[in-house]
């Protein structure tokens, strides 16, 4: 059994990347990290390392648990590597799906005129004018 595997086969093999290609472009755009350096997709990766991914602007931690070359099923993938991403990352990812849902349905193309400005509304500040009464306006 191997001791060492080229870290953009790895991560292509427990699924992190579709291709090696992809992993290994993101291994020279300095995207991979292991003990704080930044990569190269030669780098022999071993078991216990810790593989970082940038992916902006969150950073993906995760452990190796067993060396693969070749890909895998996906239902394999949790006996190789190990999810040790900081709370604080995951706490941004989940803020950012959050933010991310507009709550207008895909694909229903721009607003109408309509919709423009009941969103104005809904979104400009009110203000007290200066008898100290609301403008609503």
């Amino acid at each position: 059994m191997k001791t060492e595997v080229r870290i953009d086969k790895w991560l292509w093999a427990v699924r992190l990347f579709k291709t090696r290609t992809l992993a290994a472009d993101a291994c020279k755009k300095g995207k991979v990290i292991i003990k704080n350096i930044q990569v190269k997709p030669s780098r022999n990766v071993k078991v216990g390392d810790v593989v970082c991914i940038k992916r902006n602007p969150f950073l993906f931690s995760f452990e190796v648990l067993a060396l693969a070359e070749n890909r895998m099923n996906a239902k394999l993938v949790v006996d190789f590597m190990k999810n040790v991403t900081s709370t604080d990352q995951l706490e941004l990812i989940e803020l950012a799906k959050l933010a991310g849902n507009t709550g207008r349905d895909p694909r229903t193309g721009r607003p109408t005129k309509k919709e423009r400005r009941d969103l104005d509304d809904f979104t400009e500040p009110t203000y007290m004018d200066e008898e100290g009464d609301w403008d609503f306006e």
